[in-house]
């Protein structure tokens, strides 16, 4: 992902926390950087299993690969396997993973609830685990949890969606995957912003599941009922790009405005296009790398190097303004 002049947006901050917004923690909270588990061998090399939701979203595809690049680039072997956000699944490419002697998993959680079965299976055969995107409602079995800022990235996005929109409005909500904190942390941030213009009128929210397809029938579907909106708010960009085409095909593209978030190469093409308002860049490319440099040095020393399980990039606001600066997959150049 790297090329000259293009720095990933790790360089605008990184910020470590000990509970984000909009996710409940359990556990004992201990720290990422404990010597405990498989870690400490002093030897890198072997194989780091990488799981992530669908790669048919060009954000998890980026996860995968930027995962997949470092582990190489370090000297181990790396296989990804994909999830589609199904536990039983996810479950049985955590088997794969032990059967294979993986040193290390990257693991993009399907559940945040559900997903901590697998965690602690991987923990209990010696894999030390290293969460990525979203995160479990426990703390202590991942040696990381290493997400987006999504509290920061849905306030900076409500507040262009404001701007771009107007204090008067009727609008819809799409929403992501309920299994998902982020997909509530998003929504909350959005409404923590919206609520302060009384004139901003919420007419609709659709549950659509981080996917364009359902975004598109479920934006079809609300237009029948609210032929008259003004906005969209998506909780990310496959269903804001959804929804942009459902309002082409009904010949209402010029007179509602679309926002997103994520970053992704599609939605910086429709903001050139001008049929998405703006996007919020997740830092994908940067925390997928950080997790495999993480899980090397726990291999390593059995420290991952840094103080918290739990770390906090912040996203950065794309607008026509600044799209052009997008040179790569979720990365913006300097």
């Amino acid at each position: 992902m790297s090329r000259k002049n293009v720095a990933t947006v790790v360089a605008l901050g990184v910020t470590l926390t000990v509970a984000l917004a909009g996710c409940s923690s359990g556990g004992s909270g201990s720290s990422s950087s404990s010597s405990s588990g498989s870690g400490g061998s002093g030897k890198k090399g072997g194989l780091i299993s990488v799981i992530v939701n669908d790669p048919s979203n060009p954000y998890w595809l980026t996860e995968g690969n930027v995962a997949t690049a470092e582990a190489k680039k370090l000297g181990y072997t790396a296989k990804v396997s994909a999830s589609k956000g199904d536990v039983n699944a996810e479950s049985q490419q955590v088997d794969t993973a032990i059967s294979n002697h993986s040193v290390a998993l990257i693991l993009d959680p399907a559940n945040a609830s559900g997903s901590i079965g697998n965690v602690k299976k991987a923990k209990a055969a010696g894999i030390p685990v290293f969460l990525v995107n979203a995160e479990i409602n426990q703390t202590g079995l991942a040696k990381a949890q290493l997400v987006s800022n999504n509290a920061q990235g849905a306030a900076i996005g409500a507040q262009q969606w404001v701007k771009d929109v107007g204090q008067k409005a009727s609008y819809v909500e799409l929403y992501g995957a309920p299994s998902d904190n982020n997909a509530a942390t998003r929504s909350n941030g959005y409404k923590t912003v919206i609520s302060q213009y009384p004139g901003l009128k919420k007419v609709a929210q659709q549950v659509a599941n981080w996917d364009r397809t359902q975004g598109h029938d479920k934006m079809q579907s609300i237009l029948q009922a609210h032929p008259n909106i003004n906005a969209v708010i998506a909780g990310n960009d496959e269903m804001a790009l959804g929804a942009v085409a459902a309002l082409k095909e009904a010949g209402k593209i010029k007179q509602v405005k679309v926002g997103g978030f994520d970053g992704s190469p599609d939605a910086a093409a429709a903001i050139k296009a001008g049929t998405l308002q703006y996007t919020v860049l997740q830092p994908v490319a940067t925390f997928a790398k950080k997790a495999v440099d993480e899980a090397d040095s726990f291999i390593r020393t059995g420290k991952t190097g840094v103080s918290q399980e739990k770390q906090a990039f912040d996203c950065i606001l794309v607008t026509k303004d600044n799209v052009a600066k997008m040179t790569a997959p979720f990365t913006l150049s300097q």
